[in-house]
């Protein structure tokens, strides 16, 4: 079974709010069909939430991943949440969570690296995990994109939706009853700021998403598969041997396009952008939570996590399915 040292996702938990937006509510909206939304971008729905905060959603799932995980909250030294939707910079949404939890004494942070949030925090809590400095980390990505959404513009508004997927990510230790448990990859990453405002939240005090579709498009579709094959490359795997494949949920027609390229016939595909909409931040862990609930992907087979987005950056590692 493919291995890698150092830390390892234990468990996943997911939150989305419970109201759905349908094509067609939308096409009440602006000038757009069910069609139309569904040829472009293959999404069908999304979930919108009303009177809930990015920490509401990032508690919520965080306490999912935490109760699966079978830890107490004083077990969590480390908490980060990826987002760039967050109204409040101080304290930051990783710290809120971490009070309303229970978690007494842990460092938290934000990390804003917009679509490529989870998996550049992932990375950052492994390496933390591997240094020493907690043997437990809760990292969650959480989004409310509606607060950012202008809902006149057809190009946008049909894109986004609100959730959170949260990870409790662990040390493996000599010892440990789980201690020969695969764990978490090595991450491959990296920015293009000379594009960086082809995606962008636009106006500092009522920011709005924008973005250059067939730019992000085009980058997506002939520039990310390098990324993905290398961080196969350096888990020690080829792409064919891989048991599931977890893009940014943005549109499906990119993650067809780069599964295509890839050549991992055996691998699951998550496909969840189409019932929960782009989420940012948080589409990586909640499209790999709902695998992992669904025992779509057996445990511990590896699974490639690919975040893109607002920057331009990426980030793209392997993580063992818990």
């Amino acid at each position: 079974m493919w291995e890698a040292p150092g830390s390892r996702i234990a468990a996943m938990g997911h939150y989305q709010p419970g109201e759905v937006l349908t094509n067609h509510d939308l096409a009440g909206l602006v000038d757009t069909s069910d069609e139309w939304i569904r040829q472009r971008t293959g999404i069908e729905t999304r979930h919108i939430a009303r009177g809930e905060s990015v920490t509401d959603l990032a508690t919520a799932a965080g306490g999912k991943a935490l109760a699966a995980a079978g830890l107490d909250p004083a077990d969590i030294g480390l908490v980060v949440v990826a987002t760039s939707s967050a109204i409040d910079r101080c304290p930051s949404v990783a710290a809120q969570t971490a009070g309303r939890l229970g978690i007494p004494a842990a460092a938290a942070y934000d990390l804003n690296n917009a679509c490529t949030g989870f998996v550049t925090a992932l990375a950052t809590a492994d390496h933390s995990l591997r240094a020493g400095a907690a043997r437990h980390a809760l990292v969650i990505g959480a989004e409310k994109m509606s607060d950012l959404t202008d809902w006149t513009d057809r190009t946008t508004c049909v894109l986004l939706g609100d959730g959170a997927g949260a990870a409790v990510v662990s040390t493996r230790q000599d010892g440990d009853e789980d201690g020969d448990a695969p764990g978490i990859g090595p991450v491959v990453w990296g920015s293009d700021p000379a594009r960086g405002d082809a995606v962008r939240l636009q106006d500092a005090w009522q920011p709005r998403f924008r973005q250059h579709g067939q730019t992000v498009f085009r980058w997506a579709t002939t520039e990310l598969a390098p990324v993905a094959v290398e961080a196969c490359r350096r888990a020690g795997l080829t792409p064919g041997e891989l048991g599931g494949i977890v893009t940014h949920q943005a549109n499906l027609r990119i993650i067809e396009s780069l599964v295509r390229r890839l050549d991992a016939p055996q691998a699951v595909v998550a496909r969840d952008v189409a019932v929960s909409g782009n989420t940012s931040a948080a589409s990586i862990p909640l499209a790999l939570s709902k695998l992992v609930e669904e025992r779509a992907v057996p445990q511990g087979a590896p699974v490639l996590l690919l975040g893109f987005g607002g920057g331009l950056s990426w980030a793209a590692q392997v993580v063992a399915c818990p």
